[in-house]
Order: C-alpha cells, then sequence, then structure tokens
C-alpha cells in the first residue's frame, strides 16, 4: 500500500533521477525521521543533519534499494539509525551510553512476523479495492500521497465535508471487512 508507493518512488529516483519523486520522498520522509531521531536522544540540529544525510544518500544510492528485502521506510529508517551511530561515534565529546537501546543491533526480521505482514497488507489492499470508487479515490489521496483533507477537496473539487465523509465511510467500511478477516488485527 503506502509501503509500495514508496518504494516505486525509490525505484523512479534509481532509475530515472526523478526528482519529483525525491521531493515526494523527502515530504513524507524528512519529518518523519527527524521526530525518530528525536525521541532517540539526538537534538534538533543533529536530527536535522542526519536527515539531510540520509536524504542525500537516497539520491546518491538509490540504486542500492531492494525492494524485496525491505520496505522504503524500513530503508530509510535503518539509514537513519546507522548515521545517528556513526555521528556519535564521531562527536569524541559526547558521552556515548553503550547500553543505549538504539545503539544495540537490531534483531534480523522474522520471516513469520514479514509473511505475516505481506499477508495483512495483500487483505488490506484486498478490502482497499472493495470499497466504492469515490472512497478508494479519497483513501489513496490521503494516505498514499499524504495529501490533507483541504488539499483533496480542492484537487477532487468537491467540498470539504464531503471528503471527510467520504473518508469516514472508507474507514467503516474497511474496518467491518478487516474485522471479518482473522489474518488481520484491526485493533
Amino acid at each position: 500500500m503506502v509501503s509500495q508507493y514508496h518504494s516505486e518512488l525509490i525505484v523512479k529516483v534509481a532509475e530515472t533521477r526523478d526528482k519529483a519523486a525525491f521531493a515526494d520522498l523527502f515530504d513524507h520522509f524528512a519529518p518523519r525521521l527527524k521526530g525518530y531521531l528525536m525521541q532517540k536522544g539526538a537534538d534538533a540540529a543533529q536530527a536535522e543533519e542526519v536527515v539531510q544525510d540520509v536524504m542525500t544518500t537516497l539520491w546518491r544510492k538509490a540504486h542500492m534499494f531492494d525492494p524485496q528485502k525491505s520496505s522504503a521506510s524500513t530503508w530509510l529508517y535503518r539509514v537513519a539509525r546507522n548515521r545517528r551511530i556513526d555521528l556519535l561515534r564521531r562527536d569524541k565529546s559526547s558521552d556515548m551510553d553503550t547500553d543505549d537501546p538504539s545503539l544495540q543491533p537490531e534483531a534480523p526480521p522474522d520471516v513469520s512476523t514479514a509473511m505475516d505482514a505481506r499477508l495483512r497488507e495483500s487483505r488490506v489492499r484486498l478490502a482497499l479495492k472493495a470499497l466504492p470508487p469515490e472512497q478508494e479515490a479519497v483513501v489513496r489521496l490521503a494516505f498514499f500521497t499524504g495529501l490533507s483533507h483541504s488539499e483533496i477537496a480542492d484537487r477532487i473539487e468537491l467540498p470539504l465535508g464531503t471528503v471527510k465523509s467520504r473518508i469516514r465511510l472508507a474507514f467503516s467500511r474497511l474496518r467491518s471487512a478487516l474485522e471479518a478477516d482473522s489474518a488481520v488485527d484491526v485493533d
């Protein structure tokens, strides 16, 4: 779903140096990565420095991304985590806490967990396709392209209340469909 969209954007950056795809990736991931890094203990300036480095790496090394091995977000968050560790190691004046959980190696992904995630994703994708077209369209605009409700209303020339109503109805239908599916935990 969303991760597939972002993976496709990284592939575009790798293959054609698509600046619009890169801009979409930057707009989506830069604030999230900064928040993640600050949550892990970086101050705002350090977080911004690492995010800039991560996004530069994305531009230069997009060809190294393999959508079969990980999602776009997993890849970028891993690069951010590794860059933060590099920054901490370089900063000799920093008192690095070797017990900091964010500095510990990540456990390799569990195969069954990855398979469960793919199954859930395919079930959610099917439920999304079962929505009426007007509801599917607003959900895709909101969650795949990251548009705000107001931006969606402007783009498809509908009142804001109609957009919000369609999203609410879509989520209600998705929840009902997914609650009936034992493979998807909706809580």
